[in-house]
């Protein structure tokens, strides 16, 4: 993928099914820092990711996110370690939408059901995963180049149009 071309729709779906979420983002000197979200969505022409997290815990991706637009989003699905890596440069800091606070639940829900066959207690997922709605922030991209990151010897290969990294 090196065009804004829509995601592949089963890629939307992987990214959107309550697996572990991160962003990062480099400043203009380089130095890269990350945040856990809590959220994400796909807009419905499958050209933008928005991926939510808590304002209190990603002002250091937000300032280079302001800077310069560069973002990274890792989306794992930890029983089977499938990740996948999007890449922009067009990332932009916007308020939630009102259903946003809605998903963080269903995303706590789901992703603690992720982790229950790995004997990750329920408590510390909610935790781990937790915000306030008034604390929600919300980081769109459009997707430029998507890469297979899961461990073995195909990680870090870039997926062409239709590839799913599976």
């Amino acid at each position: 993928m090196t065009s804004p071309e829509p995601l592949d729709p089963a890629l939307a779906e992987f990214i959107t099914s309550h697996v572990s979420l991160q962003l990062a983002a480099t400043d203009d000197s380089g130095l890269a820092t990350a945040v856990r979200c809590v959220g994400c969505r796909v807009s419905a022409d499958l050209r933008r990711v928005t991926l939510l997290m808590p304002r209190s815990q990603a002002a250091p991706v937000l300032a280079s996110i302001a800077a310069n637009g560069r973002v990274a989003a890792v989306f794992n699905e930890p029983k089977s370690y499938r990740t996948l890596q999007l890449k922009g440069r067009d990332g932009r800091i916007e308020p939630p939408l009102p259903d946003d606070a809605a998903a963080l639940q269903p995303y706590a829900a789901g992703f603690a059901r992720r982790l229950a066959p790995l004997d990750v207690p329920e408590p510390y997922v909610r935790t781990l995963v937790s915000c306030a709605p008034d604390d929600l922030v919300a980081v769109s991209f459009t997707p430029l180049e998507a890469y297979a990151q899961t461990p073995g010897p195909r990680a870090g290969r870039r997926l062409g149009p239709g590839e799913t990294g599976e």
